[in-house]
């Protein structure tokens, strides 16, 4: 994640998922918040939304979801509640087509919302 210059070719297959695997959703919460200058006094709610873990930062400043298998209902349903930005696991759509099409639902829901993936 930080140190692509010593990335090896044989350490690609490892790297598939560039999240270690004993992080929580905590965990890589409050990294993002770290990554990206966030107040962590910032009030932090917790939502099962969908059967996932999802947490909204500042009310709908930040939404973040690290859960695995993220369906385009779930995106379409974040999208509704317009967040500054939101942040997914890379490895965390149910399908590629899903990855694919959840910048397309925030740009037809929520145009200003920041997406990324970590």
């Amino acid at each position: 994640y930080y140190t692509p210059d010593e990335t090896t070719q044989a350490g690609l297959l490892d790297a598939v998922d560039n999240i270690k695997p004993d992080r929580s959703g905590e965990d890589l919460l409050f990294q993002v918040l770290l990554d990206w200058g966030v107040d962590l006094t910032l009030p932090i709610m917790r939502e099962t939304i969908q059967g996932k873990q999802v947490f909204f930062v500042d009310d709908n400043a930040l939404i973040a979801c690290f859960e695995s298998g993220i369906t385009e209902a779930l995106v379409t349903e974040l999208a509704t509640r317009q967040p500054l930005r939101v942040v997914f696991r890379d490895t965390g759509f149910a399908d590629d087509a899903t990855k694919i099409n959840v910048e397309q639902i925030f740009r037809q829901t929520s145009p200003e919302t920041d997406v990324k993936a970590i």
